[in-house]
């Protein structure tokens, strides 16, 4: 960003915090806006224009001293729904998108026309987020390592792949992926958690829990009955969280279905005082930066601002070493393993599959299968071409 702008009011060697806090308020104040893009628009595209709930528009920078862009005009298209980018694609008023899951039996009505469906995997964690900040009701019940594990093995993560994700994805049991391929994943630090529900009502009975009246219950007379948050707008996700819940139902694990937007999603999960969801489902975690680097700070250290409550010391250590300077990269990823390991086991939320993101392209689109760039989640447009379409 130019210096006119972020040095707006904290100008020179003295600005004083007062002066800080007034550009930190500026900053804020336009972060959101189209218009703010003009003022760090130093990569291959600069802004022509944005319609809210419409499009964006941008046309290559001139200034820009990189690879220069193969396209006169990049349009971002907002689309309603699933259904509505479909139509889109198949009418080709747009060239590039995505399907949903659901809509992978339709697929044939693009193919047809020379489009190209391509599953294209992030290096990314995807979970089941438990409500464990202090104080909360059940935040002692999920403190309890056991009632975790029982719940990730009542969690069909294959039956999630086949019939929810129709085969677009792969099951995960620790905090990197195994699909993409990255130097970060050790298969033996993230040993597969196996679908075994007897054994998960076993582990659950064995610490004092019983059915009674078809929910687990202890001594206390404290009930596994909780409810559901997820994240509405696609197929797949209601999907997901029915199998879900008919999964933990097997085992006693009575959950009611509580659906809402996104947003509302991160407003009620990150209260910290909220008592109106225990589980929540539809959020998970990109490794696109600062520095790509798939440590957990962020998630889950006990300060985690992206977590929901877990906190544990010995953890917390773990993640510190991964941000230790090392001598050798063998050194750093002998750090690295131990944090995996640690976390894939302690299930500070509960795993979920890493899902393809299914793009199409048209047939008159070149090099975005290479260019897309899908496991930092940079796309690099300027790379992609167009060849006149027929």
């Amino acid at each position: 960003m130019p210096a006119a702008e972020l040095n707006k009011y904290a100008k020179g060697p003295n600005a004083t915090s007062a002066d800080w806090t007034q550009e930190i308020k500026y900053l804020g104040s336009i972060a959101t806006t189209p218009k703010a893009a003009q003022f760090a628009s130093d990569g291959p595209y600069e802004l022509v224009s944005a319609t809210p709930n419409q499009n964006w528009i941008l046309k290559p920078n001139p200034e820009y001293g990189g690879y220069k862009s193969r396209v006169s005009k990049l349009e971002f298209v907002y689309e309603s729904s699933s259904t509505a980018e479909f139509s889109a694609l198949k009418t080709h008023q747009i060239d590039l998108g995505y399907l949903d899951p659901s809509q992978l039996g339709s697929k044939g009505e693009l193919t047809s026309q020379g489009f190209k469906v391509v599953p294209a995997y992030s290096l990314a964690v995807f979970w089941t987020e438990l409500n464990m900040w202090p104080n909360t009701q059940y935040a002692s019940t999920f403190d309890n390592l056991y009632v975790r594990k029982a719940l990730e093995m009542a969690t069909d993560q294959k039956a999630i792949v086949k019939d929810i994700y129709k085969g677009y994805g792969v099951p995960q049991y620790g905090p990197i992926p195994a699909t993409p391929k990255t130097k970060f994943y050790d298969a033996s630090a993230e040993p597969k958690i196996p679908y075994d529900p007897a054994a998960a009502k076993k582990l659950l009975e064995a610490h004092g829990w019983h059915l009674k009246n078809g929910v687990m219950t202890n001594a206390q007379g404290q009930q596994m009955n909780y409810t559901l948050l997820w994240v509405t707008g696609s197929q797949t996700a209601q999907e997901q969280v029915q199998l879900m819940q008919q999964d933990w139902n097997a085992i006693g694990v009575k959950t009611t279905l509580k659906g809402v937007n996104f947003n509302q999603f991160l407003t009620m999960t990150s209260d910290k005082t909220s008592n109106a969801w225990q589980i929540g489902v539809g959020t998970g975690w990109f490794y696109d930066g600062p520095g790509w680097l798939p440590t957990g700070g962020q998630l889950f250290s006990s300060t985690a601002p992206s977590g929901t409550g877990y906190a544990n010391k010995k953890e917390d250590a773990l993640i510190a070493a991964t941000h230790t300077p090392y001598a050798s990269q063998a050194q750093f990823m002998k750090a690295f393993d131990k944090y995996e390991a640690y976390t894939a086991q302690q299930l500070p939320m509960l795993w979920l599959p890493n899902p393809a993101g299914i793009n199409v392209y048209a047939p008159n689109v070149h090099g975005a299968t290479q260019w897309m760039n899908t496991v930092t989640g940079e796309p690099q447009y300027n790379h992609i071409s167009l060849s006149s379409s027929n």
